[in-house]
């Protein structure tokens, strides 16, 4: 197992939900659901939470996941956190932009259950 601390960023707390029975499922790092972006932002600055991997939403209220990104990468004691955009869609534009602010990766969220499965277990 590469990560022992996953933190979900995602204003849905059904997704997180589902993220999380799945996750469980196939691995035994811990997880953490942030549903607030500024919340989590905070969080992360102060260390109360020390992820070694980021799944981020990217349309949540207040904050879009890009802003989100932009500024955890601009901050020195978080911006080497591996972060996967984890959104129900990705432009081609959005792709690039993601990639361009370090985000490692990005994925569709799956439907079903056990897709889901087989991309966290190949992730994680």
């Amino acid at each position: 197992m590469k990560y022992k601390n996953i933190l979900q960023i995602d204003d849905d707390y059904d997704d997180c939900d589902f993220f999380s029975e799945a996750l469980e499922e196939v691995s035994t790092a811990a997880y953490t659901a942030i549903h607030n972006p500024i919340h989590a932002l905070q969080q992360l600055v102060n260390q109360e939470v020390r992820p070694d991997l980021i799944f981020l939403d990217i349309n949540m209220p207040i904050m879009t996941g890009i802003e989100l990104l932009a500024e955890i990468k601009k901050k020195e004691n978080i911006s080497h956190i591996p972060i996967i955009i984890f959104s129900t869609s990705i432009t081609t534009e959005i792709k690039n932009q993601i990639k361009l602010l370090g985000a490692i990766d990005y994925y569709i969220k799956p439907n079903d259950f056990s897709s889901l499965k087989n991309l966290l277990k190949s992730l994680t």
